[in-house]
């Protein structure tokens, strides 16, 4: 568990210096945290081509998938509701309850507690020896439907707030496009998969990405698109042909992060791992906005909010986090039939972490002006979160102590065969019509 601990560790000061970095003034800190975003998009997306390269989808018998967006959804969902109406019906006196426009804003900061992060989940997991596992592999599906599902709602709560815009149906045309190439090309593209060229194609994303987010923009600022990277890069993953070979015999190792067995992949692969988890620490937006509020004046958050002391906020962080998980516990009572009740219940536990997704939706929460009470709590329950990430993994571990492995090739339905030159051959010194040649 030592690299657990240490990517703990890099989580917290990452999250300790995004608090320190406003000081440096707007002159420095608002490029600075452009450059951040990127790399945290080169990171994520890194991580995510690998997920999906060792993704294998069953195409005769697609209901189990629609099964488990269903269930990503729903515990995407419930977080997303309890604090919201936390937030309204806690947060905000009596007079503002039927307000819409309190209920628009309380929408977009709950979203926050909606997302897990799959970058992170993936890497922690892997780091604790858990790859070989079906909680990784369920989790692995579920953790993106989820973040998925948290990309297409955000389509709409952004109507909510700034109306119809061109750039949100164009959106939503690539996230179609996206899974219809992932789809029809599963692993038949034939690319190069070592990591310099997985890096090449991780900055190549995150560039096409910002270049979204600019020119919408740039087009409109109320409608820029944040087009997060997990999906293209999961689809590029998925539509790499991978080598046929063993790629998973060290899957259950403690460390190992799957279908990686080559030594050098394996340390460039950790390396990134670490830097993603400064970086999602460095994603986290000051707690007092600093360098995101615009029209703060607007806000009808921050009027309802009050000014509590910070003992009483310490108290809704608590309230919020615990409402948060609770709603990713939802899948603790799915998959009866193809797990135990230990096994679901690391599953659910497994969704728990957040990270650069949720604190996304949080900037785009601040970028409109949305400010207050409220978006002061989601923040310190989104840095209270990622302090307990190392927590959660541990208390994943525990629970998965003694469960068997998961097959380790690609798919259940299929064995890897081994490499041709070690394809089992007859003894030289037999004669022919013994066996031998």
């Amino acid at each position: 568990m030592r690299k657990v601990l240490i990517y703990s560790v890099l989580l917290l000061g990452g999250l300790a210096a995004s608090q320190a970095l406003p000081a440096l003034g707007p002159g420095v800190y608002e490029p600075l945290t452009h450059v951040i975003r990127l790399l945290t998009m080169v990171g994520l997306a890194f991580i995510m081509i690998h997920v999906g390269q060792e993704f294998d989808l069953d195409k005769s018998n697609m209901r189990q998938y629609g099964w488990d967006y269903v269930v990503a959804a729903t515990a995407a969902t419930f977080p997303w509701i309890f604090v919201t109406l936390y937030f309204v019906f806690v947060l905000a006196p009596p007079e503002f309850w039927g307000q819409f426009a309190l209920w628009k804003e309380a929408l977009l900061q709950g979203r926050f507690a909606a997302p897990t992060s799959a970058g992170v989940l993936f890497s922690m997991l892997a780091a604790a020896g858990l790859g070989a596992t079906w909680m990784f592999r369920k989790a692995r599906i579920l953790a993106i439907f989820d973040d998925l599902d948290t990309i297409l709602l955000m389509v709409p709560l952004t109507v909510l707030l700034v109306g119809f815009r061109w750039q949100l149906g164009g959106v939503i045309a690539l996230i179609v496009l996206l899974l219809w190439a992932g789809w029809k090309y599963l692993h038949r593209w034939h690319i190069p998969y070592r990591w310099p060229w997985v890096l090449g194609y991780s900055v190549l994303l995150a560039l096409a990405s910002e270049l979204i987010y600019l020119a919408t923009g740039y087009a409109d600022s109320d409608a820029a698109v944040h087009f997060e990277v997990l999906l293209p890069a999961f689809i590029l993953g998925c539509m790499s042909a991978n080598p046929e070979h063993g790629l998973h015999e060290q899957d259950a190792l403690e460390g190992q992060l799957p279908g990686l067995d080559a030594r050098n992949e394996q340390r460039v692969a950790t390396l990134i791992s670490g830097g993603f988890m400064v970086l999602v620490g460095l994603s986290m937006p000051a707690l007092g906005g600093a360098g995101a509020a615009r029209q703060a004046e607007q806000s009808i958050s921050a009027a309802a909010g009050g000014s509590p002391g910070w003992g009483l906020i310490a108290l809704h962080v608590l309230a919020v986090t615990l409402l948060s998980n609770l709603g990713k516990m939802f899948p603790a009572l799915c998959y009866r039939r193809a797990a135990s009740p230990r096994e679901r219940l690391a599953l659910a536990i497994g969704l728990f972490p957040r990270g650069e997704v949720g604190a996304g939706v949080l900037v785009v929460a601040l970028g409109y002006g949305i400010s207050g009470t409220a978006t002061t709590v989601a923040l310190l329950s989104l840095a209270l979160n990622l302090f307990l990430t190392g927590f959660f993994i541990l208390g994943v571990k525990r629970l998965l102590a003694g469960a068997r492995p998961e097959a380790t090739s690609v798919s259940t339905l299929r064995e890897s065969r081994p490499p041709r030159s070690q394809t089992p051959q007859p003894p030289r010194n037999i004669p022919a019509r013994e066996g031998g040649y």
